[in-house]
């Protein structure tokens, strides 16, 4: 009784921890592995939201057909979706999405008309940046440099994109526009470049503070070359604007060309980051699964042997008698004595005789 009552107090205590332990790398793996998978989808975000302010310019240039990347970004979309959104719950907006995309090419009107319908579907995209952000925890990470990566991939870089684009854009408009739709379009190009600055703000800001805490020995190297090329690239993109002026259409091609170069490879840099940083932590939960079932079964196997050592072995029959001294004969009897005694004295006499 008291050995069964040992073990439980043993046992009890030993199982409580093991299970919270198990718990909680259980609970961390699934967020990490969610989160994984909306760097997955991010990944295949970026192409899209560059081909569509490709597109955006090429529509407003009278080039009806959208350029042939555009394509290809939303059969990566529609990939990455099918096999992962609905863990991520983004399937709906996505149909959504692609149908709007699908339609630009068709949308007709003036100039400002076809610029409105690609905001629309730019505005969409980034929502739909927005629901993956949430839906894979990745807002929620614990660790520094993770967060602010992946608010730098989720927010500032897609944002950044999509304002110089538009900058971009109403410059073109605003110069060629009448003078009613200049006081409607002149305010809207002011605060495209006021966020392009508050984007591109964000956005250092983030990266320094994920290469400031980080355990990657590459982050700071990759990350410092991609964003001083992107930045270049806004920064050329904004002379082109010449906000107040008049627009210089070939600095800008050209400054655009080379953001578009530089979105991919910051944007590349940033997932291959990530994905190396929730991958190492992947591995170090495994190893604490399997820590944690190795000390259980330790905890077990002794607990089993200090019960087999308190067991009493069993002694063999008979092992005690045959260690068991002779014992002396017993002393007889005065009545046997006696008897013994007198066939002897009748011989005696007999022979006296």
């Amino acid at each position: 009784m008291l050995a069964a009552a040992m073990t439980v107090l043993v046992l009890a205590p030993a199982g409580v921890l093991f299970a919270r332990v198990w718990s909680d790398v259980s609970a961390e793996r699934d967020r990490t592995k969610r989160e994984q998978q909306g760097v997955q989808y991010l990944a295949a975000l970026a192409p899209l939201v560059s081909s569509l302010t490709e597109a955006q310019s090429s529509a407003l240039a009278g080039v009806t057909d959208p350029p042939a990347s555009l394509t290809a970004a939303i059969n990566g979309v529609a990939a990455v979706d099918q096999r992962l959104g609905t863990v991520l719950g983004t399937r709906d907006r996505w149909t959504g999405l692609r149908q709007k995309i699908e339609l630009l090419p068709k949308q007709t009107g003036d100039a400002l008309t076809v610029f409105q319908a690609h905001v629309e579907v730019t505005d969409l995209t980034l929502a739909l940046y927005q629901t993956v952000q949430d839906n894979s925890d990745l807002f929620k990470d614990p660790d520094n440099d993770l967060s602010h990566l992946q608010e730098a991939l989720t927010h500032d870089l897609p944002g950044t994109v999509v304002q110089v684009s538009r900058m971009g854009d109403l410059s073109q408009l605003v110069a060629k526009a009448s003078a009613q739709q200049q006081a409607q379009l002149a305010p809207q190009f002011g605060a495209s470049v006021l966020e392009v600055n508050n984007f591109v703000e964000a956005l250092t800001d983030n990266l320094q503070a994920a290469v400031d805490d980080t355990a990657s020995l590459t982050l700071s190297g990759n990350l410092v070359s991609g964003l001083d090329s992107f930045r270049r690239g806004v920064e050329s993109l904004t002379r082109g604007a010449n906000a107040g002026g008049t627009p210089q259409a070939a600095t800008m091609a050209t400054a655009q060309s080379q953001l578009q170069v530089s979105l991919s490879n910051l944007s590349g840099i940033t997932t291959r980051e990530m994905t190396g940083l929730l991958d190492k932590r992947l591995d170090t939960l495994t190893f604490r699964s399997a820590e944690a079932i190795t000390a259980a079964a330790v905890a077990v196997v002794l607990v089993l042997a200090a019960l087999l050592l308190r067991v009493p072995t069993r002694r063999r029959p008979g092992a005690t008698e045959a260690r068991r001294p002779a014992e002396a004969p017993r002393d007889m009897t005065a009545e046997q004595a006696s008897a013994e005694a007198a066939p002897n004295r009748r011989e005696r006499s007999s022979a006296l005789r």
